[in-house]
């Protein structure tokens, strides 16, 4: 039985891509952090469709809670796709940003990444695939995100970087880079704010998880 881990995997972006690779007939191991019922719900559905599904909670900020997650048996029995999903975004100005807050967001978005594919490594299968769910703020920045801007650059950086270093053993890396999607990070947009959102995308309309799964 193939294995697939999606950190985030129950809501948004994530949701999507649990539901997409259970279609493909992965079973699917979902991690969230704060709210279990949504998770628990993609879980539902998946296992409705004859796939089987477990959602962990696990604070990928913890590297206790992270080591946790790699001795589930699905884990121990090889990991063929991880998707490294997870993130956290609030909007706060550049001129505002503080240390504090930048060191969590870092924490989550990038350090988190890390702990999870250090902790699952020596689980992956040969040809195992690793996607990273990044950012085209990674790229362009944002006056209003720049501690996420920061991490998703980092995450990029680090992704190419593992390519390079897991190529060779026949492990494929990938970064995936949205733009505007619809989730819960543009949830506080003013509908000024969105329509000027749409007309920056050449197919005028905002993207959907879907679109990324």
């Amino acid at each position: 039985m193939r294995t697939a881990i999606v950190t985030g995997g129950g809501r948004g972006i994530g949701a999507a891509i649990s539901k997409r690779l259970a279609k493909d007939g992965y079973r699917i191991l979902l991690t969230y952090c704060n709210s279990s019922k949504p998770a628990e719900m993609v879980v539902d559905e998946i296992r409705d469709s004859g796939v089987d599904a477990v959602a962990a909670n696990c604070d990928v900020t913890d590297a206790r809670e992270v080591a946790l997650l790699a001795t589930h048996p699905w884990v121990s029995e090889g990991v063929d796709v991880l998707v490294l999903n997870h993130g956290r975004y609030d909007r706060i100005d550049a001129k505002s940003l503080d240390f504090e807050h930048l060191r969590r967001t870092m924490a989550t978005n990038f350090e988190g990444a890390f702990l999870v594919w250090e902790s699952v490594k020596s689980s992956l299968r040969d040809n195992a695939r690793i996607c990273v769910i990044g950012s085209q703020l990674g790229t362009r920045g944002s006056a209003h995100g720049a501690d996420y801007s920061a991490s998703k650059a980092a995450l990029a950086l680090w992704a190419r970087s593992l390519a390079q270093a897991l190529g060779p053993e026949g492990k494929r890396v990938n970064i995936v880079a949205p733009g505007f999607v619809d989730t819960d990070i543009l949830a506080g947009d003013s509908p000024e704010k969105r329509a000027s959102r749409i007309q920056e995308v050449p197919l005028k309309r905002i993207g959907t998880s879907e679109d990324i799964a």
